[in-house]
């Protein structure tokens, strides 16, 4: 039998302790080790058991969770998962503990409608996984959740035809999701102020990729911005798919821009590397340059297969410098990769093949 991910739970309010611990209950490879009220009481527990993962509210009593946090990573670094009601104010908190060592990040799930209900639990669970399979860095009751099937871009956006002549625009594309916050800075810090278009899908949660692209703006020599519905593919900036949105390349006359759509899960994402790389795949075709980098599952692999398939050249971050290498050696897998090669790299190498 394989050994289970073992949770500790730390947040102040019972009734999110509790909701935590009956989604992550409700998936067979996870074992909820105990719960905490604050950092305190966590503290205790770690001096006897040491957890595979820690999900982690900030805002708490007697101690708040960034300092737990950089305690935690000093002395003794476990994978942490941000779980906070900060991620959904979009907060310079959530871009904090990220620095701080955390993996990953998602909002507190909420009672609210079933669908409302089990995408949360489909995003904490395959987070909390994710967190397992990380290096970490030094520096109400509810019943079992009958998780959704996993969709692929169709659901989204139907195979069709390429319509991608008409324009020799280069335009890049890029998927990331655990440790792609650092991977992405590293990336867009280096690209030179006339860059290609560049197009980004990071799994994050509502509103806090607003602040990671405002974050990105201010220390880049490009424009970085979140992308609204209808933005212009401009040189020398880079569009980030809002959370919980869909972004999709899109092409008018020899100009392209994007489309931003709800929809559900895809690759069990939203937004979904996917179906950015398949709507590529579409409109881009040859002109296109795409990378995949660090993050856990599959999301981006069959996108990039069409992108490869459809003349565009792609890129996967190696192994060495990812913190999960689970989302490129699927695109590898797939055959639909031209280059393996280390993230710091990748920028070099998308701006000389843009020409």
């Amino acid at each position: 039998m394989a050994k289970k991910i073992r949770v500790l739970i730390v947040d102040d309010s019972a009734v999110v302790r509790q909701t935590l611990e009956d989604i992550l209950s409700s998936d067979p490879d996870i074992e909820v080790m105990g719960t905490a009220s604050d950092p305190y009481v966590a503290a205790q527990r770690l001096k006897t058991e040491v957890p595979d993962v820690i999900t982690l509210d900030i805002e708490m009593p007697r101690m708040d969770g960034l300092t737990f946090l950089q305690k935690l990573m000093k002395q003794k670094p476990i994978p942490v998962v941000i779980c906070s009601s900060v991620a959904e104010k979009g907060t310079g908190n959530g871009l904090k503990a990220l620095e701080l060592g955390a993996v990953e990040i998602i909002t507190k799930p909420k009672i609210g409608t079933k669908k409302f209900l089990e995408e949360s639990s489909i995003r904490l669970i395959d987070k909390v996984k994710a967190a397992a399979m990380a290096k970490a860095k030094p520096a109400s009751a509810i019943t079992p959740i009958k998780i959704a099937p996993k969709l692929d871009a169709d659901a989204v956006i139907p195979m069709g035809k390429s319509q991608a002549m008409g324009t020799t625009e280069k335009i890049c594309l890029v998927g990331a999701s655990t440790g792609g916050t650092e991977a992405l800075k590293v990336f867009l810090e280096m690209q030179p102020p006339g860059c290609p278009p560049i197009g980004i899908v990071q799994h994050m949660p509502e509103h806090f990729t607003k602040a990671f692209a405002n974050r990105l703006n201010s220390i880049c020599q490009i424009t970085v911005k979140e992308a609204e519905d209808g933005d212009p593919m401009l040189r020398g900036q880079a569009l980030i798919a809002p959370g919980d949105k869909h972004m999709l390349l899109k092409r008018s006359g020899s100009k392209y821009y994007v489309e931003v759509k709800a929809g559900p899960l895809v690759s069990r994402h939203r937004p979904s590397v996917d179906v950015l790389f398949r709507s590529g795949a579409r409109y881009g075709g040859g002109n296109v340059v795409a990378a995949i980098m660090t993050g856990m599952g599959d999301d981006g692999a069959k996108g990039m297969k069409e992108l490869y398939d459809a003349g565009a050249y792609t890129i996967a971050q190696d192994e060495a410098t990812c913190v999960v290498f689970g989302m490129p050696q699927e695109a590898i897998k797939h055959g639909g990769v031209h280059k393996v090669m280390p993230l710091q790299q990748i920028a070099g190498e998308i701006v000389k093949s843009c020409g």
